[in-house]
């Protein structure tokens, strides 16, 4: 094994995935950890800086999907998704491994997903990755699958 690539689908019910570099073969994913703060689902930085510490070693590269408001969408909602992309971003960050925010558009190009819907990403992950029965699974396995092509979009394979 040469290493391992961090892909991060951002968000409270988001996901982190690594995979081998030179095989682009499933190691370990974590569905983002929440805690609750007040009303509101929080990510919890400490988990997901111990799912981190079991690979630190091995990571060679981490990217992070580059996220950003979006028209429509309700100021609690934005700043709730800001927060849990900056929490997992400064922990990657303070654990001084190498970062590259990627956007979805280039990570799905990539990948062969542009024009295609959202579940197209799920299903795009089951062919490549038949045997990870989280993807079976609709909210969870569509932020796993996003997290696992961030991550394969960046291999050469």
């Amino acid at each position: 094994m040469i290493g391992l690539i961090l892909g991060i689908d951002p968000g409270a019910g988001g996901s982190l995935c690594v995979l081998d570099i030179s095989t682009g073969d499933y190691v370990d994913h974590l569905q983002m950890p929440k805690i609750k703060v007040g009303k509101a689902n929080r990510v919890n930085a400490a988990a997901v800086t111990d799912f981190i510490k079991k690979h630190r070693e091995k990571i060679k590269h981490c990217y992070l999907e580059k996220v950003h408001a979006m028209p429509g969408q309700g100021v609690s909602s934005m700043f709730s998704f800001g927060h849990s992309a900056g929490i997992v971003e400064g922990v990657v960050v303070a654990m001084g491994l190498p970062l590259t925010l990627i956007t979805p558009q280039s990570w799905k190009k990539k990948v062969g997903l542009i024009g295609k819907d959202k579940d197209a990403a799920r299903s795009r992950a089951i062919q490549l990755y038949p045997g990870i029965r989280d993807l079976d699974l609709k909210g969870k396995g569509q932020a796993l699958a996003d997290s696992l092509l961030i991550a394969r979009a960046q291999l050469d394979l």
